[in-house]
């Protein structure tokens, strides 16, 4: 029941989003501020072309260890789960991208929401299967960090890029960067349980931007949700790399932000 294996499919309002022309002559004209304060450190050293680094958590930062209708069948045959995993999935997706009645997916520790989500996706509503779902996931081993994920958050860190992790998840992401050991790494780690938004509402990422200290026009939003993570991003003048599509691994974002070169 992960957030990482349904970012993909958009559930919130879209953000009111700049026309594209305007956006894109903002975002050349930063990119080419960017260009000029970074030539201006001198040398041949890799000057950060962003002063602020902000990361999507599931499915970008945080991928599961398994695939979840994997997951979910191996804990289920314990509690009478027969559903094949195809079809597991199937209705994973389908509950993920029905409506949902509130204005938060996810609240607190997101167990109403993920309840319903399981329940859909196996046919079973039994309380016990439940919690052991929700707990497994909530420990750092259920997921991975993509490959060099750690070192180019260290490299980024060195270099005086702030770092921020923009999620929408429950209280359970906190516990997960510690088990991963990256927690310490970010200046901020904003939760859409905790704040009261969701992406891709603007206000998340002006409240990541706030607490680092940076400007949208020096920041640049890493997600992998087309609706959530760029459009929301792209509304408030943030540039956004989708993740699998405009970067693949974490040493592409380290490139294109410690380079002396015009990112775009």
């Amino acid at each position: 029941m992960p957030p990482a294996a349904a970012a993909s499919c958009p559930l919130l309002r879209r953000a009111p989003a700049a026309p594209f022309a305007a956006l894109s002559g903002a975002l050349s004209r930063s990119g080419m501020a960017r260009r000029l304060v970074a030539a201006s450190a001198g040398g041949g050293g890799r000057a950060p072309a962003y002063g602020g680094l902000l990361l999507d958590a599931g499915g970008t930062l945080l991928q599961v260890a398994r695939p979840v209708a994997e997951t979910y069948a191996s804990i289920g045959r314990r509690y009478g789960v027969t559903k094949p995993e195809k079809g597991i999935m199937e209705g994973f997706k389908r509950a993920f991208s029905a409506p949902w009645p509130k204005t938060l997916r996810y609240q607190g520790d997101g167990r109403p929401f993920w309840r319903i989500v399981v329940a859909e996706a196996t046919n079973c509503t039994d309380d016990d299967y439940f919690e052991e779902v929700y707990q497994y996931y909530a420990h750092g081993d259920a997921w991975r960090l993509p490959v060099g994920a750690d070192t180019t958050l260290r490299e980024l860190k060195d270099a005086g890029v702030k770092l921020a992790v923009v999620s929408n998840f429950d209280t359970r992401l906190w516990k997960l960067l510690k088990d991963l050991n990256v927690s310490d790494m970010f200046d901020a780690i904003v939760v859409s349980s905790e704040v009261g938004y969701e992406k891709p509402a603007p206000e998340i990422f002006k409240i990541a931007l706030d607490q680092i200290g940076v400007e949208a026009t020096n920041a640049v939003h890493v997600g992998d949700d087309e609706t959530a993570d760029k459009a929301g991003a792209n509304a408030i003048g943030l540039e956004c790399w989708l993740w699998g599509a405009d970067v693949k691994t974490f040493s592409e974002i380290r490139d294109r932000i410690l380079t002396t070169d015009d990112p775009q």
